[in-house]
């Protein structure tokens, strides 16, 4: 697996990024044929007085990109939000797999 962290408007810290790979191995211990994972942290800096925390990932799996996005006032907190909504992808994605297969072997004993 080839995991890429950057950073726009950000300095990428060491703790940021073990946090992000810390996240990422939940997703990979539920699918492991993930082939490469671009991780995009940003900040927003807007004239209102909250600056908004974005974090975005791209995942290739075996025939597939997935994509999410999430933000919030924190950025570990986007991180945290960002990698649930990713496993649930990750995850329906291996039972549409799954039952795919499934199907295509009745059709072959029948």
């Amino acid at each position: 697996m080839n995991l890429t962290i950057s950073g726009h408007h950000l300095d990428v810290t060491p703790s940021l990024r073990s946090y992000v790979e810390s996240k990422l191995d939940r997703v990979v211990r539920h699918f492991d044929q993930v082939v490469n994972v671009n991780v995009l942290l940003s900040v927003e800096k807007l004239k209102e007085k909250e600056k908004r925390q974005r974090a975005e990932c791209n995942l290739m799996v075996k025939g597939k990109s997935i994509f999410c996005e999430s933000q919030d006032e924190d950025l570990y907190a986007a991180i945290d939000t960002l990698v649930d909504k990713l496993d649930r992808q990750v995850v329906e994605h291996k039972n549409r797999l799954r039952d795919h297969q499934a199907t295509a072997g009745k059709h072959l004993a029948s």
